[in-house]
């Protein structure tokens, strides 16, 4: 998984279409050489909700989980053979130019519906 950081206060709108189209382009890259599992920007934080329970109540907040300095903008989910292979699909992320991809592997869970 490919996290993607940054500040959305840093980015012009002209700016975001940009990495949009280049972004695109290298998902296009990555299906072709079949690498490509999903990807998405995700909406501002201001739309966001964070969720807890907490002695089995829920409560909600408005806003993303943490203050931060940067924000989880987006994600890719890549199908690769290594962590090599994933470092250098990360720095070609347009993303990582203003902030930060993080690069975690995912754990995966017997049981669950496989993705078609």
């Amino acid at each position: 998984m490919l996290l993607i950081y940054s500040q959305e206060s840093s980015w012009t709108q002209a700016e975001m279409e940009a990495c949009y189209v280049e972004s695109t382009a290298l998902i296009q890259e990555l299906d072709a050489a079949h690498q490509y599992v999903t990807a998405a920007p995700l909406q501002s934080i201001s739309l966001a909700t964070s969720v807890r329970i907490r002695e089995g109540k829920r409560t909600l907040t408005d806003g993303p989980f943490a203050e931060t300095r940067e924000q989880l903008g987006g994600f890719f989910l890549i199908d690769v053979p290594n962590l090599d292979v994933a470092l250098e699909i990360a720095a070609r992320i347009p993303s990582s130019k203003k902030g930060t991809v993080e690069v975690r592997p995912v754990h995966e869970l017997a049981g669950l519906p496989e993705n078609n």
